[in-house]
């Protein structure tokens, strides 16, 4: 059985500011290890369930966080900014299941710690088919593309919420409740190993009520851009059509094709973003 992994960080227990997630400082070099744990406490249990290879996407910020020799079952991991396929670098339909590991709630939600959509300067809300969505959402349509199935996910109480509106039957893995979006209560990093560890085994046992396709066809990903100036640099993706002042529209029924050019269009807006 083969398990792809999708690695964020924000919604690792006990990590609650982006001085923990970002650069190379000693706070950030905490919240990687406890990052790591988790990410090991996923392979574990995936091989308490018979799993046997395991592929890691590194997918947070410069997507260098995870050490490699210190991963479990001797995972192969993909490292280093950019890719083609962003977050989910690496999934093809050779693979059993998916996991979303220390994913977040969206910009869009009422309540998340460090809550945000790919890119907090540019992106205020994120909608798929009508629904308020988050990366864990977005990301999985690029499963569906090739008819893998999205089993788990772990994070805050607001980040599997989402999840679990528009994927029902999935497993959570609820390790931290934000209180805002700066401070959460997170449990013990051994207790959120454990959780994690104990539901990535449960949810393999869960693959045959797990829709590979869960999305109709066609869908559409709308974005809400903080400024106008960044829904016109979008719309200079091919097929990227303008609904507003500051929204965007991609439909099809190709969806790695509607995540490809989501991913360019926040691609562009990170060089007006930092003018912000």
């Amino acid at each position: 059985m083969r398990v792809f992994i999708s690695v964020d960080m924000e919604g690792t227990a006990g990590v609650v500011d982006w001085a923990q997630c970002i650069g190379d400082g000693p706070d950030a070099l905490a919240g990687r290890r406890l990052l790591l744990g988790e990410v090991n406490a996923a392979i574990d249990g995936a091989a308490a369930a018979g799993a046997t290879e395991f592929l890691v996407n590194d997918g947070h910020a410069m997507m260098r966080n995870l050490a490699p020799e210190d991963l479990h079952g001797e995972a192969t991991l993909i490292t280093g900014w950019h890719r083609p396929i962003d977050m989910m670098e690496g999934i093809d339909s050779s693979f059993d299941a998916a996991f979303l590991v220390s994913y977040h709630g969206s910009m869009g939600a009422e309540l998340g710690n460090m809550s945000h959509s790919f890119n907090p300067r540019a992106v205020s809300e994120t909608r798929l088919n009508g629904v308020v969505v988050g990366e864990s959402v977005i990301n999985s349509l690029v499963a569906a593309h090739y008819g893998v199935p999205v089993v788990l996910v772990t994070g805050d109480q607001t980040g599997c919420a989402e999840t679990v509106e528009v994927l029902p039957n999935i497993t959570t893995a609820v390790v931290k409740d934000s209180i805002t979006r700066v401070a959460a209560s997170s449990l013990h990093p051994r207790r959120a190993c454990a959780v994690i560890r104990e539901a990535a085994e449960r949810s393999l046992k869960t693959l045959e009520r797990i829709e590979p396709k869960p999305f109709p066809t066609p869908s559409t990903l709308e974005v809400h851009w903080r400024t106008p100036d960044m829904a016109e640099m979008a719309t200079w993706v091919r097929d990227v059509d303008r609904t507003g002042s500051r929204t965007t529209a991609i439909s099809g029924s190709d969806l790695l094709s509607v995540y490809r050019r989501f991913i360019a269009a926040i691609t562009l807006t990170r060089v007006v973003a930092e003018e912000v």
